[in-house]
């Protein structure tokens, strides 16, 4: 039975991986961590939340899942890289920059502990970016809509990001079609454009959680990829894969692709 903390216990999604790994017979959760939710029960009701992250070594937690900010996540990874604690990383921000300091951190080898950086934990959304990725070079033209509920701090998101990356990649050398706008009325109308040269539009809004539309068009026709994440339980079967699969993956991964073989 795996030991499992949690960081971000405090918090929505903390407190939905607080409930389904003690739903789940295979793990076993030892630690709630979260400085805003001290003494607090988190969701699942057993465990009270300590401030500390030194509760996570002292519980004997085998892996940590951290759904904080990512100057806390930050610091969850050096902490549990010193303690030789696996972790399961789903805060958002992670950029090429943090990504290098993880593989520092994380640098995989006989009896050092791994990590897993995890954009979405969606299957339906991890999906979608495949598909994505091989109908890139069969199209001129992409743009990625993603809408997320208006308590998301980042934008784009890094599935989005994600999304953009790996349609570039999949095109190697071969250019997107030139923009025909001329007369942006208002700045911003044409979204950001993402170095591999989708663009990306973002949107805020209250009642929606996670979703994503990428929209590749070519001569006379368009091929829509549509992702919706309508409550945080959506995430759980994909947080729960990659807890399970962490103690056997080698030093740094990023995104659920590995674990699920695509």
């Amino acid at each position: 039975m795996l030991r499992v903390g949690v960081v971000g216990a405090a918090g929505r999604m903390g407190s939905q991986v607080c409930l389904a790994v003690e739903a789940d017979p295979d793990l076993d959760l030892v630690a709630a961590v979260d400085a805003a939710g001290a003494g607090a029960a988190p969701a699942a009701g057993r465990l009270a939340i300590s401030p500390e992250r030194a509760a996570l070594r002292g519980a004997g937690a085998e892996v940590v899942v951290d759904f904080s900010h990512i100057g806390a996540a930050m610091d969850t990874l050096e902490a549990c890289a010193e303690a030789g604690i696996n972790v399961v990383m789903g805060t958002s921000g992670f950029g090429p920059d943090r990504v290098a300091r993880a593989r520092e951190l994380f640098p995989g080898g006989p009896g050092r502990p791994n990590c897993i950086i995890v954009p979405n934990f969606a299957l339906s959304a991890v999906l979608a970016v495949r598909f994505a990725e091989l109908a890139a070079p069969w199209f001129d033209t992409a743009e990625v809509i993603e809408l997320h509920h208006n308590a998301k701090v980042d934008a784009p998101s890094g599935t989005a990001i994600s999304t953009a990356e790996r349609m570039g990649r999949a095109r190697g050398d071969a250019p997107w079609a030139a923009d025909p706008t001329t007369d942006e009325v208002l700045a911003g109308a044409r979204g950001a454009v993402h170095p591999s040269g989708v663009r990306i539009h973002s949107v805020r809004m209250n009642g929606m959680v996670a979703h994503e539309e990428i929209i590749l068009g070519t001569t006379g026709q368009t091929l829509t990829i549509r992702q919706d994440s309508y409550d945080r339980q959506s995430y759980m079967p994909g947080v729960l894969m990659a807890i399970r699969a962490i103690p056997g993956l080698e030093g740094v991964t990023v995104g659920l692709e590995r674990v699920l073989g695509i």
